[in-house]
């Protein structure tokens, strides 16, 4: 696969999905490009991971997100108010699974 270097989010709720998001280290900032909505941006070396409002009337995405931590144990425990399953060991290592809050289906696995 090629390197992914833009993930968009649409959320009904930015700031409710940006304090998820920061539970994985990551930090946001606030952007408006041209008249589009004020967004959240996440920039770092891998890319950007921006999470903009949804349209009026309009739903979230229902994309399914997967992240690496060094620490599987701290995660699962930060990610406690959202009711993480538990953390199990797959082919593909130890993990769990924790719906963001628009209901997206994130799997956190330890790198």
């Amino acid at each position: 696969m090629k390197r992914l270097n833009l993930l968009v989010l649409r959320s009904t709720d930015i700031e409710a999905s940006r304090r998820f998001y920061e539970l994985l280290g990551l930090s946001f900032t606030r952007h408006a490009h041209g008249s589009g909505p004020e967004h959240y941006a996440h920039h770092d070396e891998r890319g950007v991971l921006e999470i903009y409002p949804v349209k009026s009337g309009g739903q979230s995405d229902t994309a399914g997100l997967g992240f690496a931590v060094s620490d599987l144990d701290e995660a699962h425990k930060k990610f406690a108010d959202y009711k993480p399953g538990p953390i199990q060991e797959n082919e593909w290592g130890r993990s769990f699974v924790v719906r963001d809050p628009d209901g997206r289906r994130v799997e956190i696995k330890y790198a």
